[in-house]
């Protein structure tokens, strides 16, 4: 069963359009139009075109492309963001989603939204809700917490270990961290995730993490996956990506 999937994206659409064709030179390799591509999420902020990235997204979809969207955190800050009284972040209400450790304003300023030239939050926050299309905030509407392919479950961040995947709460599968990263049991699936850069695609035999840090500057990176072996796409072909210690 094949799959491929890309992680975080954050603003990088140059970055995002060689992943596809990445995936579209794979496909015309093997004969598969078909198999899904898997966005793990963080579409928006920090990096310098996120609105590009949603438009490129929404005129796929609309092209009829086999793209699954997932919802990451800095997505979620966003539509949050976008919505009437603009609540906070419900899983971090502590983290404002225009801190310059979120990201958001770089969002807003590929909008054409200034957020200095405004006199307070509410006029910055009328501002943005006039400047960004209601096709983008239906699709961060639209966003699914996860899914699942066969052997290979699919979410921004990772699971609670020891939950049923049913049972899985959103709250943990765009945010957790060390529970998830630092737990070495089998989950049943093999978890293919992003939200924790690291510096090259890694295999860690239970999850493998795609999210290579492009939202620091970092490649966005793409994956094909047979049943539950993983390659990295490069542009001289497939390469293995095989868990950490194996032979």
């Amino acid at each position: 069963m094949r799959s491929y999937a890309i992680g975080d994206i954050h603003g990088q659409l140059a970055r995002l359009r060689a992943a596809h064709a990445l995936i579209a030179a794979d496909r015309a390799r093997v004969g598969d139009d078909a198999a899904p591509v898997v966005h793990l999420g963080d579409y928006v902020d920090r990096g310098p075109n996120c609105r590009g990235v949603l438009d490129h997204l929404v005129q796929g979809l609309a092209a009829g492309q086999p793209w699954i969207l997932l919802r990451g955190n800095h997505d979620r800050f966003m539509q949050y963001y976008l919505r009437p009284g603009c609540p906070p972040e419900p899983a971090r209400p502590d983290l404002d989603w225009l801190a310059p450790s979120v990201g958001g304003r770089e969002t807003l300023t590929s909008y054409g939204v200034e957020t200095g030239m405004y006199p307070d939050r509410a006029a910055l926050h009328a501002a943005a809700m006039r400047a960004v299309p209601d096709s983008h905030k239906a699709l961060l509407d639209a966003l699914l917490p996860c899914y699942r392919r066969g052997d290979v479950f699919f979410c921004h961040a990772g699971i609670r270990p020891g939950v049923p995947l049913a049972d899985q709460v959103e709250d943990d599968l765009i945010w957790i961290r060390g529970e998830f990263l630092d737990d070495p049991r089998d989950h049943g699936v093999l978890v293919v995730h992003g939200h924790t850069p690291v510096a090259r695609v890694t295999h860690y035999g239970n999850r493998v993490d795609l999210d290579t840090g492009a939202g620091y500057g970092g490649p966005v990176s793409a994956v094909v996956i047979e049943g539950r072996e993983v390659f990295l796409l490069t542009p001289e072909g497939r390469e293995p990506v095989t868990p950490k210690g194996a032979a």
